[in-house]
């Protein structure tokens, strides 16, 4: 790794800390915030509007990049999502939390996806496959010190700082960037697609929007419904007649693009399956406290990054096909193994099981991304990448709506025949293992669908 490239990782590595930070460190100051703001019915819209505004962003940001350069968009990006956060570490009601919750999404439209442009821009194929690694063991770090990190500046400081403390690190990362980042940007008149941003922006809100609320059974939800389709379809159109499309249809054609988009997307669903429904079997099933559940996800933020390293070393040597078919194939082992897990298994196999599926991620997930940027060149690396940042989102989006649903009218059924008591002995439990078995079955189904990943990838050559 040249000096060059040392510098650029550098303030990338920070900037993706700070991102990937962000999801594990609020969740253990919430408590803190209702306590001080009040709002307890709306604090699940301070992860769902970040969640929404990012997604929405994540593709108009990639095209800019691949329009205007990846310095200025990440700069631009990096500084909305410090000013989300500054905003967000001074609000004092629920409604101003969620707002400037919001604004830092945006922001991370563009921190996430641009980032991994950049490695896929001064790395080779070779190289790329390396850093990929690396750059996903900050992810697993993230989800091991965020809990501590946010539960100290609770308990010692205040929870405003869970956000003032992402300034001095974005300020660095930003200042890095913009000195040392090397473009050579050919100038000529570009063409925005502005009718496709407003048009996707409307239509995606809508629908994710409508994924998140949850509500699916009023009028409300088939106006969303109309308007979701209706802006989409006109995306569509407008996307195929215009010259500088934000989502080019012709990124379809690849097949490597178009498959590792599809099982990052299924696996997306399988992870905040993960990540939202262990954490409940242990605390409302297992009747565990809090800090036992974090522990027991420990093992997926050990498991991924190690997965991560290795798959992405072995990813150069025998190529994606065989990597991404170990990780599924191992998601696939856990998901099912889950539908097994009783109130009397004991924890050691959970651990194991989570330790597994974590493994899984790493190499799969790894794999995609290199994927992804590496099958088209410099001009729609930025809107190609973004498209896998994208996918995934909206499969934990839609991951979140549907187990989420599921939950609710199961209990809702078996609620009319048992007591409350009975609800968190039996009808949760059943309720639970019915979502492992939905999972297990997208699992089979991503194993089969990477089965059709490239053999071979044509390497670019070194930049």
């Amino acid at each position: 790794m040249t000096s060059y490239q040392r510098k650029i990782t550098a303030a990338l590595l920070v900037a993706t800390f700070l991102s990937a930070i962000e999801g594990t460190i609020i969740s253990t100051a919430t408590p803190a915030i209702v306590k001080n703001l009040g709002g307890l019915d709306l604090i699940s819209w301070v992860f769902a509007i970040y969640l929404l505004t990012s997604a929405v962003t994540t593709p108009i940001f990639g095209k800019l990049a691949d329009l205007f350069g990846r310095k200025k968009v990440f700069i631009v990006g990096t500084s909305i999502f410090l000013v989300g956060s500054l905003l967000c570490g001074l609000s004092q009601n629920m409604g101003q939390l969620i707002l400037f919750r919001g604004l830092q999404g945006i922001g991370a439209g563009a921190v996430i996806p641009i980032t991994f442009t950049i490695i896929g821009d001064i790395f080779t194929f070779e190289q790329r496959a390396k850093i990929q690694g690396l750059f996903s063991s900050i992810w697993g770090i993230a989800g091991l010190f965020g809990p501590l990190v946010g539960g100290s500046l609770v308990d010692y400081v205040s929870w405003h700082w869970i956000f003032f403390i992402n300034l001095p690190f974005g300020l660095i990362s930003i200042w890095i960037i913009g000195k040392h980042l090397e473009e050579n940007i050919e100038k000529q008149k570009r063409k925005i697609d502005y009718g496709g941003a407003i048009t996707f922006t409307i239509g995606t809100t809508a629908i994710l929007y409508l994924l998140l609320s949850g509500q699916f059974n009023s009028m409300f939800t088939y106006v969303l419904l109309i308007v979701a389709i209706l802006f989409l379809a006109v995306f569509v159109f407008i996307q195929i007649k215009h010259p500088e499309p934000i989502i080019p249809i012709k990124l379809f054609q690849y097949r490597e693009i178009l498959i590792s988009n599809i099982v990052a997307f299924l696996a997306s669903v399988i992870t905040i399956g993960l990540t939202t429904y262990i954490p409940l079997w242990t605390q409302s099933v297992l009747h565990k406290g809090a800090m036992f559940s974090g522990f027991v996800l420990l093992p997926m933020s050990i498991g991924w990054p190690l997965g991560a390293t290795f798959g992405s070393r072995l990813l150069i040597k025998f190529g994606p096909k065989p990597i991404s078919l170990i990780g599924i194939l191992l998601v696939t082992i856990g998901s099912f193994a889950l539908t097994f897990i009783t109130i009397s298994s004991p924890i050691w196999m959970l651990l194991c099981i989570i330790f597994v599926m974590g493994l899984g991620f790493g190499f799969s997930m790894t794999t995609f991304t290199i994927v992804v940027q590496s099958a088209v060149g410099w001009n729609l690396r930025g809107v190609a990448t973004s498209s896998n940042t994208f996918v995934r989102t909206l499969g934990q989006a839609l991951g979140v709506a549907v187990l989420g649903t599921y939950l609710n009218q199961h209990i809702g059924v078996s609620t009319s025949s048992t007591s409350v008591s009975q609800v968190a002995s039996t009808s949760l439990e059943a309720g639970i293992h019915g979502i492992f078995i939905i999972m297990a079955g997208i699992a089979l189904a991503s194993l089969i669908v990477t089965f059709l990943v490239p053999k071979k990838k044509e390497q670019e050559e070194a930049i």
